[in-house]
């Protein structure tokens, strides 16, 4: 029997929660629901999820302060979908800089949401299970920097944070997850495509080079991510593990 993929809905609106659940059923997932915080916490705990689609406008906790405690957590690496009820940009980008995987407004199309489900599952599990190294770890160190995976931003030696958006902490987080390994672009687009990334639809290349900008990575010298003519990229430096997550 083949593996039916685990999703926890969480949404405060009954008729909602009961209408995507029983669709996603129909469509081979297995399925539990949640009205509030407590409930998904409850279920994270008890159960393997693959995926939570998280509403944002909830009463008590909302959806992006779940998000955010979520990815800070033990289940940081289980993958979001967020409910929103207003095609606002800022609701988005906010959702994206928590952590969510993606996005879908509400009213939506329940077909478009079973696509968006299976999307983020499927670029999860491109990941070698073997190379998620900064999961173990809120610090991560590299060459003259450190990436805080919780506050999302770089520190030099000086302890100066730097602020990454939300495409180049992506981008950086498959790199150090995955270093002294050469990554094709198609990889690194579908590892990091988000849909508030409207640069990954023009190249990988132009995001590569903002995160190189950042790392003051020389484009001759390129200490940290190195071309690979007809292949990729490679992050060649060595990752280290400095703390733990608080």
């Amino acid at each position: 029997m083949s593996h039916a993929d685990h999703i926890l809905v969480v949404d405060d609106d009954r008729d909602i929660r009961q209408l995507v659940g029983d669709y996603l059923r129909k469509n081979g997932l297995r399925v539990s629901l949640a009205a509030d915080g407590r409930e998904m916490k409850a279920t994270l705990d008890t159960s393997d999820v693959d995926l939570v689609v998280l509403d944002v406008m909830m009463p008590g906790e909302d959806g992006l302060t779940l998000c955010r405690n979520l990815r800070a957590g033990k289940h940081r690496a289980v993958p979001v979908v967020m409910l929103t009820a207003r095609d606002d940009e800022t609701d988005r980008i906010i959702g994206l800089e928590m952590g969510a995987d993606d996005y879908v407004v509400k009213p939506f199309s329940q077909r478009e949401l079973l696509a968006r489900i299976n999307a983020v599952i499927r670029r999860t599990r491109m990941l070698p299970p073997n190379l998620q190294v900064s999961e173990a770890a809120r610090l991560i160190g590299f060459g003259e920097w450190r990436l805080d995976t919780t506050a999302r931003h770089l520190l030099d030696a000086q302890d100066t944070a730097y602020p990454l958006s939300a495409a180049e902490f992506r981008l950086l987080r498959v790199f150090v997850d995955h270093p002294q390994r050469v990554l094709s672009r198609d990889q690194l687009l579908n590892l990091t495509q988000g849909r508030d990334a409207e640069l990954f639809d023009r190249s990988i290349d132009l995001l590569v080079s903002r995160l190189r900008q950042r790392l003051g990575d020389a484009a001759r010298e390129q200490a940290y991510i190195k071309t690979v003519r007809s292949e990729g990229y490679v992050f060649c430096q060595p990752v280290t593990l400095i703390g733990d997550p608080a």
